[in-house]
Order: structure tokens, then sequence, then C-alpha cells
């Protein structure tokens, strides 16, 4: 992160979209745009120039679409965060940004204090995703094999940890909040996700809520 700002490119085919993403990022006063692209070819050839600490991403565009410049830009630079931008009926492209990598899923009808926390949640190292796009997750997790509720044997610490990752923590304030080190919160979330036989935090979340495992 560039001083206490933090660098935003915005990748979109659509430079009306682009023009009111970087009208609500203006008022965000922590945020310092990197650069933007209309498409992922553009996106890949001025990232190393730029190097932003989260990226926007489209899913469709032309020349090169957001699953693909995601796993390119995520090849060069693993740590890059990438939040996707996406609309109602993607699902099959939602799945694939999840594949590759991305840390936050955004619907393109946002407005500042979702894209605010959005930002935030995904910078301090935690997942994002619009609440309009829970139906899509716990679908999709409901196509995973299922543990029988017999086998789910969680213990209080694991309880506790998925209660906080579903209000967004991020791992550096799960583990403050438990005082315990972030190397012991991601112990916990990989058993979470072995025991729960889900793929990732987004849909271990789904997982958890849909199993009313956690308060919301």
């Amino acid at each position: 992160m560039s001083g206490n700002k933090i660098k935003v490119f915005i990748v979109d085919d659509h430079e009306i979209f682009r023009n009111g993403l970087k009208m609500v990022l203006g008022k965000l006063k922590y945020v310092e745009l990197a650069g933007e692209a209309e498409n992922g070819k553009e996106f890949i050839d001025n990232l190393c120039e730029t190097l932003p600490d989260i990226v926007l991403m489209d899913i469709e565009m032309p020349i090169l679409n957001g699953i693909e410049a995601s796993k390119a830009a995520l090849k060069l630079h693993p740590k890059l965060k990438i939040i996707a931008l996406t609309m109602f009926g993607d699902d099959e492209y939602i799945q694939s940004m999840m594949d590759v990598g991305a840390k936050g899923f955004l619907m393109k009808n946002i407005n500042k204090e979702t894209l605010d926390k959005a930002i935030l949640t995904v910078n301090n190292g935690g997942n994002y995703y619009s609440e309009e796009l829970f139906e899509f997750f716990t679908k999709q997790f409901s196509k995973e094999k299922e543990s029988p509720e017999s086998e789910l044997d969680l213990t209080r610490r694991e309880k506790e940890i998925l209660q906080l990752l579903c209000e967004g923590l991020s791992n550096k304030e799960i583990a403050d909040a438990l005082f315990i080190s972030e190397r012991t919160v991601l112990g916990h979330k990989t058993n979470l996700l072995t025991k729960t036989n889900t793929k990732n935090s987004l849909s271990l979340m789904a997982f958890a809520i849909k199993k009313k495992l956690v308060v919301i």
C-alpha cells in the first residue's frame, strides 16, 4: 500500500461506469486511483508500472476478459487483491473468478457504503461479496458434496472464528478479537474448510449461513 492510501485500479470496458466508479472512489479519502483500463490486456500491460493494492475487475470484457486477466495478474503478483464486478446471470463467470482467486464480488449497482466496506475488508485480508450474491454462493454450495450433519463437530474456537469471518473480519481482526495469532486463525480456517468440505472462505461463509451455524 502506498503511504496510508490504498491504491485501486479499475478495469471495465464501459467508460461511463468507470467514470461513475472514479467519482465514488474520489469520496473515499483513503483511496488513491492507481489507474484504469478498458480491457484485461491494457490492465496487464500497465500492472508492473502501477502496482495497485486492489483491482476492481469487470468479468466480461473484449480482448482479454476478467478471468484470464486475473489469472495472469495473480501469477505476476500473487499478493494482488481482486474484487470482481458482476451482474445478475453471471453465475458461470463468478465461479471461474472464485477459482482464480478473487477476494470479493460486487454487483455493478454498488453504492458508496458497499464499495467502502468491500475495499477495507479485502484490503485487510478478508473476503467480501454483495448480499445480492448470497443466493449464488448458497446454490454453489448445494452442488458440492455436503458433509453429513453428524460428522460436523466444530470446536468452540472454530465456531467463534466462523462467526467473526461471516461478520466480515479479516484474519488479523479475528486474531486480535480472540487474542490469538493469525497463524492460529489460519489453522482453524483450514480445519473448517476440511470439516465442511468447502473450497474457500466464500463457500465456507455460505455454508455457515445456510446451516445456521452463525448469527447474521
